[in-house]
């Protein structure tokens, strides 16, 4: 029997097979869990997407755009026709537009700043909302964040501010989700690891280089660290664990020199 047999859940964000969403899928799977996977719209990112979940057995595999209330309620229509309630979910969406990355911060236009906020925070917000009924009390949910949420981090610019409102929507999120249904709520901050999100961070080499000359561990972090941080989030070993950013950076985010 694996930690995670008779689990059902949810995964919001898998892109490709290095995605750190998929890491922590894959350590979900092997054990024990269940899990149904968005993809975004279009054949491409589904037949992507379908390639990696299909071996793993999962029963659904449905288009999700985050902005659109309207697919929200039907993917979760179709996770409670196809598991009826869930004991977990992963978010692991977020997107800024490619100028917002690449210019200065002050330079982000406000349709810019209301896309990257609405797809990248919100988005959190929207899942909890419309995915209430289907949480088992004693469900756990988790996002995705990074370092740059609570210091300036060059080149990481809005999505630094985005980040930083999906970690505050987590604590507000963890009392409602806490009180009215015992519900964990909490954000696994990963340090830089090469997926399709970091490629459009400028800069992003010089900060796999810098890393391991700061972190107590002095190296970079491996992507299954992520996958078994969130095994240990989502499971019944953290089940007082509730509202917090749990870093997996190899100490990097305490290091003050």
């Amino acid at each position: 029997m694996g930690l995670m047999s008779g689990k059902k859940g949810l995964v919001v964000g898998v892109a490709n097979d290095r995605s750190l969403a998929w890491f922590i899928a894959d350590r979900l799977h092997r054990e024990g869990a269940e899990m149904g996977f968005s993809h975004l719209p279009g054949e491409k990112m589904e037949r992507r997407v379908r390639k990696l979940v299909e071996p793993i057995g999962a029963k659904m595999i449905e288009p999700l755009d985050v902005t659109s209330d309207d697919q929200v309620k039907q993917f979760f229509s179709k996770a409670k026709e196809t598991y009826g309630q869930i004991d977990f979910l992963v978010h692991a969406v977020a997107y800024a537009n490619k100028e917002s990355l690449s210019h200065r911060f002050y330079q982000t236009g406000r349709e810019d700043f209301k896309q990257a906020m609405d797809i990248s925070a919100y988005s959190l917000v929207s899942l909890c909302q419309h995915g209430f009924d289907l949480f088992r009390e004693g469900a756990s949910i988790l996002a995705l964040t990074y370092f740059g949420s609570v210091k300036f981090i060059p080149g990481y610019n809005v999505m630094g501010v985005c980040k930083a409102a999906l970690e505050s929507a987590v604590r507000y999120l963890s009392a409602d989700m806490g009180d009215l249904r015992r519900v964990r709520v909490n954000a696994l901050s990963a340090g830089p690891c090469r997926t399709l999100s970091s490629a459009g961070i400028d800069g992003f080499d010089k900060m796999l280089d810098h890393y391991p000359t700061k972190s107590p561990l002095k190296r970079n972090i491996d992507p299954d660290e992520v996958g078994k941080s969130g095994l240990y989030l989502l499971s019944e070993l953290s089940s007082g664990v509730t509202g917090e950013i749990h870093y997996v950076d190899a100490g990097y985010n305490m290091v003050g020199w």
